[in-house]
C-alpha cells in the first residue's frame, strides 16, 4: 500500500517499521513457507494501515486508502488504523478514532476497537485503569480492546506472555478471560498456523484458561486463516468438550467479515467446520446473541455464552429434522 504521509511529526515518534511483522525479527520459531508468508503479509499489512492513519489525512481519505486493500487483508489494514487513532487521540487529544468509528470506518467497528486494544500495549495510562478506558468505547463491543491488548501482548512480548504464561498485573478479574481470547488469537500467529504446535502450546497453560485460549484460536484460524480444511477438522476434535469455544470464536470472525464486506473462502471453510453452518449463518446468529444480551449485565460474557447456546439449540434442530 503506497502512500505519502502529511505528518512527519507521528511517523517520527510512531512509526513501526514493516520488519517487526517477520518472525525472524519476532523471534518465532519458522513455519511451513506458505503459511509463514501469509501470516507476515498480515502483520505487513496491519503496519501499513497504521503507518496510513498516523499521516493525519481526513477520515474519508483515510477509509478510501484503506479500501484499497485486497479483502482477504483489508480487515487487518482498519485494525491498525484503529491503533494508530487510538494512539493519537490519547496523545494529541484528539477524537479521531470515535469520529472514523461512527462514521466512516463503521463497517469494520470490531477491527477497530481490536485495534485501540494495540493501543493500549503502548501507552501505559490506558492499562493502569482498563475500566476507565472502557468507558469511552461501546459497551459491549469495547471489550474488544482487551482481545487486542491480549494479542498485543503475546505478539510482542511472547516470553513472558506465552512461554511463562503471564498475565500483566493490571488485568483482573473477567479482563482476563478477554485478555485470553486475544492471547488465544497470537497462538496462532506465533505456532505459524500449524495446529499440532497450537494445541501443544496452548496445553502449557493453566487449565481454566483453556476455554477463553480455544476461544481465540477459533477467531485467528477463521479470520486470518492459513490452515486447509483437514487441519481445522483435526483442530476441531482436538479441542474436544472446547469445540463450542472455537465455534464461539469463529462466529465472531464471520460477523466482522460479514459486516465488513469483505468475506473470504477460508473464512466460509472455517465457519463449515467449527460452527457446522454459512458465514451469513454465523453472524446471524451472533448478531441475534448480540441484541439478546446488550441490556444484560456484563454483556461481553454473555454474549459469547448466547453464541454458543444458540449454535447448539441450532445444531440439535437440525439434527432432530
Amino acid at each position: 500500500m503506497g502512500f505519502h504521509c502529511r505528518s512527519s511529526i507521528n511517523t517520527l515518534f510512531l512509526g513501526i517499521s514493516e520488519d517487526e511483522a517477520l518472525f525472524a525479527r519476532r523471534g518465532f520459531a519458522p513455519a511451513a513457507p506458505q503459511k509463514q508468508q501469509h501470516l507476515e503479509n498480515i502483520g505487513q499489512t496491519f503496519i501499513a494501515g497504521y503507518r496510513l492513519a498516523l499521516c493525519g489525512a481526513a477520515l474519508d481519505e483515510l477509509r478510501g486508502n484503506l479500501d484499497q486493500v485486497e479483502p482477504e487483508y483489508r480487515g487487518f489494514a482498519f485494525e491498525g488504523a484503529g491503533m494508530a487513532l487510538a494512539l493519537t487521540d490519547a496523545l494529541w487529544r484528539q477524537d479521531r478514532f470515535a469520529a472514523f468509528l461512527h462514521g466512516p470506518g463503521a463497517a469494520h467497528c470490531y477491527m477497530l476497537h481490536v485495534g485501540y486494544g494495540w493501543a493500549a500495549g503502548r501507552l501505559p495510562w490506558m492499562r493502569w485503569d482498563l475500566a476507565r478506558t472502557l468507558r469511552g468505547l461501546d459497551p459491549l463491543l469495547g471489550s474488544l480492546m482487551i482481545d487486542g491488548y491480549g494479542f498485543h501482548e503475546g505478539y510482542f512480548h511472547w516470553r513472558s506472555a506465552i512461554a511463562e504464561a503471564n498475565i500483566p498485573g493490571r488485568v483482573r478479574g473477567y479482563f482476563a478471560r478477554q485478555f485470553d481470547q486475544g492471547l488465544g488469537r497470537a497462538l496462532w500467529f506465533f505456532n505459524g498456523a500449524d495446529p499440532g504446535r497450537t494445541v501443544e502450546c496452548l496445553h502449557s497453560f493453566p487449565h481454566h484458561r483453556h476455554d477463553d485460549l480455544w476461544s481465540g484460536i477459533g477467531l485467528a484460524a477463521a479470520y486470518a486463516g492459513a490452515a486447509t480444511e483437514g487441519e481445522l477438522e483435526w483442530l476441531r476434535d482436538a479441542a474436544g468438550d472446547s469445540a463450542g469455544r472455537l465455534a464461539q470464536g469463529a462466529a465472531f470472525a464471520a460477523t466482522a467479515r460479514h459486516r465488513a464486506g469483505n468475506v473470504v473462502a477460508h473464512t466460509a471453510v472455517a465457519t463449515g467446520v467449527f460452527c457446522g453452518r454459512s458465514v451469513t449463518e454465523a453472524a446471524a446468529i451472533t448478531d441475534a446473541a448480540l441484541e439478546a444480551v446488550c441490556a444484560m449485565p456484563e454483556p461481553y460474557e454473555r454474549w459469547r455464552a448466547e453464541i454458543r447456546r444458540r449454535m447448539r439449540s441450532a445444531t440439535a434442530q437440525r439434527q432432530s429434522a
